[in-house]
């Protein structure tokens, strides 16, 4: 799978910042069953750490394997991980990426936040298997989708401004359709001094549009949507459990 994450890693803790508050109780919520002596819980995708904090707070017993394929995250991932006395008693970083995963015989649950979109449909499949064949009785793959079903026109508009020190930043991201399900989102970080624009760093990458629907038919698995998630743009989280 294509690093999409290095080229802004500078940038993606005002990102996952957001994603914790926004779809984090979403994930609390779906864990809370969960029974962590069944195995670690994966976390695919798992950034710079903001999200492990979570699944650690929601089962303060379990074991995490969190999994990242991209070094400059992975760096901030082992340097939280790394901080935290209780972290890093209970998480193990891993370089690898989706869908050839390195996993342990058995799972209590897995978390794939903001990765499912960015494989096509015959390594969702391959996932969900590899998933499914190891995950305990009573376990759930928690998935965190973009909230777009299908391809369509995305204004550029901004999605986060913060400051850090005297630079004030803007994140601007639009999308359009790229063929078949895929959108391609274009994202541009402005950083500001003073009001005067002193750097400008433009990226993107594509997402196959998907729904719980859609999850459920690919993994053969029951899928349910996870408590609402709340705010402007905000994600979709779906839960997905054997049947």
């Amino acid at each position: 799978m294509r690093d999409y994450y290095s080229p802004v890693a500078e940038f993606y803790e005002m990102v996952a910042a957001r994603q914790a508050t926004s779809s984090g109780p979403a994930l609390a919520a779906a864990l809370a069953g969960v029974d962590p002596s069944a195995g670690p819980v994966v976390e695919i995708g798992a950034g710079t750490g903001r999200v492990t904090e979570i699944i650690a707070a929601a089962l303060p017993s379990a074991r995490i394997v969190a999994i990242e394929p991209s070094t400059a995250m992975r760096g901030v991932l082992t340097s939280r991980v790394a901080a935290d006395d209780g972290l890093r008693q209970r998480v193990t970083v891993v370089d690898a990426a989706a869908p050839d995963l390195p996993l342990p015989a058995t799972i209590c649950a897995a978390v794939v936040f903001g990765v499912a979109g960015h494989l096509d449909e015959a390594a969702r499949v391959r996932l969900w298997r590899l998933l499914r064949r190891r995950l305990a009785p009573g376990g759930v793959v928690v998935v965190e989708l973009m909230g777009v079903r299908q391809p369509r026109e995305i204004p550029a508009a901004l999605s986060i401004r913060d400051s850090i020190g005297r630079h004030d930043y803007e994140w601007w991201v639009a999308g359009g359709p790229a063929g078949g399900d895929l959108m391609r989102f274009t994202t541009t970080w402005r950083v500001y001094r003073s009001g005067q624009l002193v750097r400008e760093v433009t990226d993107s990458y594509d997402w196959h549009t998907i729904d719980g629907d859609q999850l459920a038919r690919e993994s053969g698995m029951v899928s349910r949507p996870a408590a609402a998630v709340t705010g402007a743009g905000a994600p979709e989280v779906v839960v997905l459990a054997a049947a």
